[in-house]
């Protein structure tokens, strides 16, 4: 019997099949993780880019630049008194002790010694003023500006009478109300000289065929025969949005003088000379144009 049990649980223990153990890698715990990794990742990389970002466009360099505005008539009128008190006398002992006291009015202390003898009271000479041209009011430092200006003097000694031009510099102190000083006495200086410049002259660059130039010359003679006398109305219909002003003046139109042309796209380029005679004074009067003309129905100046 005991050896029926022992096969029976023999035959028993052979029948049930062994369970294989199976060990995972867990694969999918790993995507989760890196997708975690990976949203968090690119969460911290926009954060950074955005606080970078709003650095970089919101911090700019700004230059401020102040501009101080120089009272010019102030100093041109102080120095066109000055000049007058300045260079006028008569040889007369009251006249010269009155210009001591005028000048004494724009001098320091110390300039008003130094020029005390500038006129002395045996001059033979007196002397009256008449044009005054300042040259150029120009900055020396703060609050102290240079000033050169010329004098007609017409210098009288007994009988004979001499003009006189000359040019000066001086210094002239202006504080913060706006007073003013000379602060130099006045300087031996030069006149400014013409310059050597010359402009380049415009020429025909052939763009314009010898038809277009025949009409155009046609327009130009037309309209400058009547443009120094023609109203409103009329020029309405030759130019465009006010480009050449109302004149009215008396003036007879001579002939346009080296007209020289240019295509520019829808536009011809015109530079002439127009003579003119002046009914008044009889003299020639040469005026200078640069025009811009387009043609719709009529040719018109558009500028």
């Amino acid at each position: 019997m005991k050896s029926f049990f022992k096969k029976k649980e023999k035959q028993t223990l052979e029948t049930k099949p062994k369970k294989t153990k199976v060990r995972t890698a867990g694969t999918r715990k790993k995507i989760v993780t890196f997708l975690w990794i990976l949203l968090l990742g690119s969460l911290a990389f926009g954060i950074y880019k955005n606080f970078t970002a709003i650095d970089q466009h919101t911090v700019h360099e700004r230059e401020i630049i102040e501009t101080k505005i120089m009272d010019m008539n102030a100093i041109e009128s102080f120095t066109k008194n000055f000049v007058k008190d300045y260079y006028t006398w008569q040889n007369e002992k009251d006249s010269i002790e009155q210009r001591v006291e005028k000048i004494s009015q724009y001098l320091t202390e110390e300039l008003q010694a130094l020029n005390t003898d500038t006129v002395k009271d045996d001059i033979p000479t007196s002397s009256s003023v008449g044009n005054i041209d300042i040259w150029s009011v120009s900055p020396e430092n703060d609050n102290t500006y240079a000033v050169v200006y010329s004098v007609d003097q017409k210098i009288m000694e007994d009988k004979n009478n001499k003009m006189v031009r000359s040019t000066y510099r001086i210094l002239l102190h202006q504080d913060n109300v706006g007073n003013l000083v000379i602060i130099q006495s006045p300087t031996l200086w030069s006149l400014p000289n013409k310059s050597d410049y010359e402009p380049q002259q415009p020429e025909s660059n052939g763009t314009v065929d010898s038809d277009t130039v025949q009409e155009v010359t046609d327009f130009l003679e037309t309209f400058f025969s009547f443009y120094p006398t023609a109203t409103n109305k009329e020029l309405a219909y030759y130019v465009k949005d006010q480009a050449l002003p109302l004149v009215n003046q008396a003036y007879v139109f001579s002939e346009l003088i080296n007209p020289v042309f240019q295509e520019d796209e829808d536009q011809i380029k015109v530079s002439v000379t127009v003579k003119y005679i002046d009914e008044v004074s009889k003299a020639t009067q040469f005026s200078q144009y640069k025009l811009s003309l387009e043609k719709d129905i009529n040719w018109m100046i558009v500028e």
